[in-house]
């Protein structure tokens, strides 16, 4: 007789509640410091190297530190190091709300990311923990998924208001009081879970990771920057050697850091390379429309915020009724139907023009938007349920640096694929009496050559702006093309790799 799995109630809910904080706290921070930035440049005075670091160091340390985070948090307790984490948050986000000078705010950066590393992981692996029913499980995640879209949404709005009324530490610190709700609420809501047969951390295993995962970021950082350099595949070259040691280390130790015996789970691995894939091919909304409505469209960063408003609206639609569409049409149907209306939304990207488009690119971004959200839902869901309760951590903590590489290699091939396409372009556009001088400023990128005609004549300067713009566009067009070949791609695979749940499942089944 098969057991029925427990079902959660009032306090699971709750505490999803609360596990819902930190990722919010997270997604703002994505895009509420781009606002802050010319405030505190203002008051700290960074030098141009010193801007890098606070820029970058968040995102490598949250990168770096995941999978460590998601195999210490099955050693020690999810729920301990989420409140470890969270503790840790609120004080570098207090350092770093009154940091007085770069290298302050570059610590309390490094040690934020360290921190955020702990709380995804923490936080995904306690859903897996809590919410054993596979339908509540779905519908955890997609709440889970949803606050952090949301959360990226809104960042730019919620820092312009803070901004508006309060100084620029106020975007750090807003945290403050969030992290202190789950320090103080945690232990009454979040059960305790962890590996009971885990043994000691192999710090060397720690340390490669680390080294390898930062190396990879950095290398694709590059790549997008500069294009195909000896300062992106150095990087690029070292930490592939160095994740190939990393998985030869894995296979020789008795409690290993990641269990790669993980990856032999069919439903596992391809869901970790159609998320990873998935969210490579979605950067070109989060990545290059933001550019487009300011640099090509003319709006300002508060206006362009607005404006993205209805993506946000879309990925809270295709989030909540991912787990719902789902249970009726099977996972692997969803997913392929899903990614052919993303697909859709690229191939409408790709027709837009420099004016009168802001309809068409609003459209094709909520297309692709809506249709992607039930990949990241249901490979997220497949990749915590594929693996035994007693990795949930470390299985997390492999979705979100999936999630995170996707992001770094979709900027890096579509920055390339841009930067590329936009320095081929403009020469044939750009007025014939511009001077040598301007013209070879404004073939580096779209924001170089908006400021470079601050000199020109009104009407050789409009000439100028305009050819950037559509060389710009015209790059947002090929990887519009570009990302809806990917999603072809993805479509064959989602069907191939996840085909035991192409077909519809049973309606008692699906109210399990």
């Amino acid at each position: 007789m098969t057991q029925t799995p427990t079902r959660a109630g009032r306090r699971e809910w709750l505490g999803l509640g609360l596990l819902t904080l930190p990722l919010f706290v997270l997604a703002i921070d994505v895009s509420a410091l781009f606002l802050a930035a010319p405030h505190i440049g203002a008051d700290l005075a960074p030098s141009a190297t010193q801007w890098l670091w606070i820029l970058d160091i968040y995102g490598f340390m949250i990168a770096g530190f995941l999978v460590t985070m998601g195999s210490i948090g099955d050693r020690i307790g999810r729920r301990r190091l989420l409140l470890v984490g969270s503790a840790a948050f609120a004080v570098a986000s207090a350092l770093a709300a009154f940091a007085q000078e770069p290298f302050m705010l570059i610590a309390a950066r490094a040690v934020l990311g360290v921190a955020g590393a702990t709380l995804m992981p923490s936080t995904l692996a306690l859903i897996r923990t809590m919410f054993r029913d596979d339908a509540q499980r779905a519908t955890a995640i997609s709440v889970w998924m949803t606050t952090f879209s949301v959360g990226v949404a809104l960042g730019a709005l919620f820092g312009g208001a803070l901004l508006q009324l309060f100084w620029w530490g106020s975007v750090f610190l807003a945290a403050f009081p969030v992290m202190i709700l789950v320090l103080v609420l945690g232990p009454r809501l979040l059960p305790e879970s962890r590996d009971p047969s885990a043994g000691g951390t192999d710090w060397a295993s720690v340390a490669l990771s680390v080294v390898a995962i930062i190396a990879i970021v950095q290398g694709l950082k590059e790549l997008a920057a500069e294009g195909i350099t000896a300062g992106a595949l150095l990087p690029l070259g070292a930490g592939a050697v160095l994740a190939a040691v990393f998985i030869r280390r894995q296979r020789r130790l008795a409690q290993p850091l990641i269990d790669l015996g993980l990856f032999s789970r069919r439903a596992f691995s391809t869901a970790l390379a159609l998320l990873t894939a998935g969210i490579f091919a979605a950067t070109a909304v989060n990545f290059l429309i933001p550019q487009y409505l300011q640099l090509v469209a003319g709006h300002s960063p508060l206006r362009a915020g607005l404006f993205t408003t209805p993506l946000a609206l879309a990925a809270m639609a295709g989030s909540l009724t991912a787990p719902w569409l789902a249970a009726r049409f099977g996972t692997a149907r969803l997913i392929a139907a899903g990614t052919a209306v993303s697909a859709a939304g690229y191939l409408v990207l790709s027709q837009v023009e420099t004016t009168g488009s802001l309809g068409t690119l609003l459209v094709g971004a909520c297309l692709a938007v809506i249709g992607m959200c039930p990949m990241t839902v249901l490979t997220t869901n497949l990749v915590v349920a594929s693996a035994p309760e007693h990795k949930a951590g470390s299985a997390a903590a492999l979705s979100e640096t999936s999630g995170e590489l996707g992001v770094a290699l979709g900027i890096a091939v579509t920055g390339s694929v841009v930067t590329a396409v936009y320095r081929a372009d403009i020469g044939g556009r750009l007025p014939a009496d511009t001077p040598a001088g301007t013209a070879e400023e404004a073939s580096g990128s779209i924001t170089a050559a908006h400021s470079s005609v601050t000199q020109l004549p009104a009407e050789l300067a409009e000439g100028v702006i305009r050819a950037a713009n559509e060389a710009f566009t015209h790059g947002l067009n090929v990887v519009g093309y570009l990302s809806a070949a990917v999603s072809a791609v993805l479509i064959t695979l989602a069907l191939i790799g996840l085909r035991e749940d192409a077909g519809r499942p049973r309606a008692q089944d699906a109210d399990a």
